[in-house]
């Protein structure tokens, strides 16, 4: 028994596949789908550290109003330290429940600092009464 022929319409659709996908490999890196995810994912990520980095130096920068101290600052972080902030960030995007933990842990510290900062003022000018300088 012969094998039955495409009709015309199957035919055109056939072309009108192959040329689509022509048209779009062109565009894509690899054939394979999960390739072209993990170039993706590469680029991504690199970029994303890239600007990331950029942002901390100008705000350490813009902290300290010192360039020295600033990459002190940001070269002198410990593994534990990184692994913290890489694991807060990991709770922040990963749910609202974990953005409100991390958020509100940002703010006691925040205001943890401001509190310190006010002490050690309050302490100098005692200090210069007492003293009279």
């Amino acid at each position: 028994m012969k094998k039955p022929r495409p009709d015309r319409f199957t035919r055109t659709l056939a072309k009108a596949d192959v040329e689509e996908e022509t048209r779009t490999s062109f565009l894509i890196p690899s054939p394979n789908p999960a390739t072209n995810l993990l170039i993706t994912d590469i680029v991504v990520r690199g970029a994303t550290s890239l600007f990331r980095k950029n942002i901390e130096k100008k705000v350490a920068k813009a902290s300290y109003q010192d360039e020295a101290k600033a990459e002190s600052l940001i070269d002198g972080r410990t593994m534990i330290t990184s692994l913290a902030l890489y694991g807060a960030s990991k709770l922040a995007t990963r749910s609202p429940v974990g953005l409100g933990i991390v958020a509100s842990g940002l703010v006691v510290k925040t205001l943890y600092d401001r509190g310190k900062s006010r002490q050690m003022k309050r302490k100098r000018m005692k200090r210069t009464r007492i003293t009279g300088e």
